[in-house]
């Protein structure tokens, strides 16, 4: 594999935290810090100013940084070519993808591919979304799912699909029998999310300053840590919520939530992310999720 004091000081240079980089990496903070000492004691020069509990790059260690990216996405292209020339693939993706995004896009997609490729083998880590494209640049998995659009130069990027988000209620709330409403109405009723700080609230929190309210205005009474018991809240009437249609499709046709949508419409997209060169069985997932956006008539956009 590429030479691990790398890996360790990229790792290290990436978070500035010495402590938050031995838990990405499955290490102690001892054996963190003697990498970097190794690779600070090879090229005979300090990477990092330690001060004030406070970790930085030397203006050495920001030259290192941009080379140890490009050496180890170099790293990761050649490792997937070799299995190619060797037939040296398993049959198996590995994605990622934040709980928010699993539990929306990924269950139709992937069980739709699965019916059609039997033979791959597909693997799910749920990530915290800051990390989804570091995971991919180090082969950790081979394709991310993010929320929204994101440029990056060494990786591929395509946007594949797009969600509406709906406001959910109880049968016999004051909204059920609304088809359409405006942001505005979100002021009058308690509201039941995912915690603050998350894309969810964030892309709800843009929309409603767009609509000319103040979303500090907003009642959020009830947070939950899944789309799941956010749907179990609204059902037992405890109040309101915001989430991908996508989601409600079984509730909606047994009748137990009724979706009612924004106006205008609240919209979020979705992008996949993987190394410029993949595997084939990556390939084709991605070729899939470009028919399946397109036979849903979503626009695919890939950079």
């Amino acid at each position: 594999m590429a030479d691990r004091r790398l890996r360790v000081f990229y790792t290290v240079a990436r978070l500035l935290s010495f402590t938050r980089a031995a838990e990405a990496l499955h290490m102690t903070q001892p054996a963190v810090t003697f990498q970097i000492r190794q690779l600070e004691g090879h090229f005979d020069i300090r990477l990092f100013d330690r001060a004030h509990n406070r970790v930085t790059l030397t203006e050495p260690g920001r030259r290192v940084y941009e080379y140890a990216e490009r050496i180890l996405g170099l790293y990761a292209e050649m490792e997937i070519s070799l299995k190619e020339l060797n037939r040296d693939i398993d049959g198996a993706i590995t994605l990622g993808a934040s709980d928010s995004v699993a539990e929306s896009l990924l269950p139709t997609l992937l069980r739709d591919f699965k019916r059609e490729r039997p033979d791959v083998n597909l693997r799910l880590k749920i990530v915290a979304a800051a990390e989804i494209v570091h995971m991919v640049k180090s082969s950790a998995i081979d394709v991310g799912v993010v929320d929204g659009v994101i440029v990056h130069d060494m990786l591929k990027i395509q946007r594949c699909h797009v969600d509406q988000m709906v406001i959910i209620v109880q049968p016999g709330h004051p909204l059920a029998g609304h088809e359409r409403l405006s942001a505005q109405v979100l002021a009058r009723y308690p509201l039941i999310g995912r915690e603050a700080g998350s894309r969810v609230r964030t892309i709800i929190s843009e929309y409603v300053a767009t609509s000319g309210m103040d979303a500090h205005g907003l009642d959020w009474s009830l947070e939950l840590g899944s789309v799941e018991a956010i749907k179990g809240a609204v059902e037992a009437g405890m109040g309101v919520a915001i989430v991908p249609r996508m989601c409600v499709a079984r509730e909606t046709e047994l009748g137990s939530l009724i979706c009612v949508e924004f106006d205008p419409p609240l919209r979020r997209s979705f992008s996949f992310v993987c190394q410029q060169t993949q595997a084939r069985t990556v390939a084709e997932l991605l070729a899939f999720a470009h028919r399946y956006a397109a036979n849903n008539g979503q626009n695919v956009v890939s950079d």
